[in-house]
């Protein structure tokens, strides 16, 4: 990833963090790095434990959506590192989910969440 990709990222994720933060969500880390790869944001949403990937577009894309970039294999590998999270957490079975923030655009940008973008 380019350096400019990388700082539209890191962008995009605290975007959407604060977004989150907004909406009621705590957010409990980003960049959260487990064994089995790296959640963009984790979160609570009351007892619901959230794991969101952010996609981000420096400029709009005709046709594409950030949260197209989400297919299967991507959705594995979030699951993988959710599964990570969880096994590090310990204790009983809660409640989770797997949400997808858009960003399209640099600067404040337009944000779309998309609760429960994905089921496993």
């Amino acid at each position: 990833m380019s350096r400019a990709g990388h700082a539209l990222g890191l962008r995009a994720e605290a975007a959407a963090a604060e977004m989150l933060a907004a909406k009621g969500y705590r957010v409990l880390g980003s960049r959260v790095r487990t064994p089995r790869g790296e959640l963009d944001l984790v979160a609570e949403d009351g007892a619901t434990l959230v794991f969101v990937e952010v996609k981000a577009f420096g400029a709009p894309r005709p046709g594409r959506h950030p949260g197209e970039a989400v297919g299967a294999a991507k959705r594995r590998r979030i699951a993988a590192a959710a599964g990570a999270y969880l096994a590090r957490l310990g204790g009983p079975p809660r409640p989770c989910r797997f949400d997808v923030v858009s960003v399209v655009g640099s600067g404040p940008g337009t944000l779309e969440h998309l609760a429960g973008a994905f089921t496993l």
